[in-house]
């Protein structure tokens, strides 16, 4: 099952949400048949493919904007960034950004990262302060014991590391009123899973709750603002202790697989990891991996879990 939000913009779309069930639109997709349009951002950076240091190319500023948005790139003027010059600074974030996702670090714009690039993601950068906590040397490393084996973890932790407090492991969460009733099972399935996985519990509440969770479309005041449908960011959330989720309302969204719809329950999972202060992990297998594919769903991993554990020393 797949549902968008839409807001009360018209009599005609007015009469068609009071048509739907729970206030809601409801949309089907229609099976073996192509549900959207490749978005700005797609078009405009397969048009890159070849591009490197030296380039001067229409979109280029695309490219920047991008990077800059997931904390990859950061000019110490406007032009510099809104031109369509590949510059050495460019060539540096391109190569960074291919590092972390175990892609061949050439600075040039290739099939491969295209391809990572055009994945809807979650919207928290993958450097934060300039810090990339993605890459090897700020990561943890395990060993095994004796043996002398040693398994380098993939997960990452915010900036500083923040995190809830020991006297704080009871948890609760709400909804905004805008919230579809449909979509508080899988919201609460994934709070669940993570329950059984670490020394939290949570608990919903009608009233200041610890953790909020609502849609949100385009610039909702918390300075990380949705870029429509097919944007390349679909959800977000906060550090400890802020306890902010938010899903983009101009996705389309589902319980369960559906082809063209991003999983409720999916990306509850991974911005629940960020509530509890965990960053974005290499390992692809990872909830806390930054891409989250239309179609699919995942579930906690190994990865996963050891992180929340190292970081709560549990």
């Amino acid at each position: 099952m797949a549902f968008k939000i839409f807001p009360l913009i018209s009599f005609l779309f007015l009469i068609f949400i009071l048509l739907a069930p729970s206030g809601h639109a409801k949309r089907s997709i229609p099976s073996g048949k192509k549900t959207f349009f490749a978005s700005a951002f797609e078009y405009f950076i397969k048009k890159l493919k070849g591009c490197h240091k030296g380039n001067t190319t229409k979109g280029i500023h695309e490219l920047k904007a991008y990077l800059e948005k997931f904390g990859y790139l950061r000019y110490p003027n406007k032009t510099q960034a809104t031109d369509d010059d590949f510059d050495d600074i460019l060539e540096s974030a391109v190569k960074t950004y291919q590092e972390n996702y175990h892609i061949k670090p050439s600075g040039i714009v290739d099939d491969e990262t295209i391809s990572k690039m055009t994945t809807p993601r979650c919207g928290v950068p993958d450097i934060i302060n300039g810090t990339n906590y993605m890459h090897p040397r700020h990561r943890n490393h395990k060993s095994s014991g004796s043996s002398g084996v040693h398994v380098v973890s993939n997960y990452s932790f915010f900036d500083g590391e923040p995190k809830w407090p020991p006297s704080k492991t009871h948890l609760t969460y709400g909804f905004l009123p805008n919230f579809p009733a449909n979509a508080v099972a899988p919201v609460a399935r994934a709070f669940q899973k993570w329950q059984s996985s670490t020394h939290f519990t949570f608990a919903r509440a009608q009233t200041n709750a610890d953790l909020v969770i609502g849609f949100y479309r385009g610039d909702h005041g918390d300075g990380a603002p949705f870029d429509g449908p097919l944007g390349d960011s679909i959800a977000h959330a906060f550090a400890p202790p802020d306890g902010r989720f938010h899903y983009d309302a101009d996705e389309t969204w589902s319980i369960g697989a559906v082809a063209g719809a991003f999983d409720l329950e999916t990306v509850a999972l991974h911005e629940i990891g960020h509530l509890l202060g965990l960053g974005h992990s290499m390992d692809e297998a990872a909830i806390m991996y930054a891409m989250i594919g239309a179609g699919g769903i995942k579930n906690l991993n190994a990865d996963d879990i050891q992180g929340i554990r190292d970081l709560y020393n549990i």
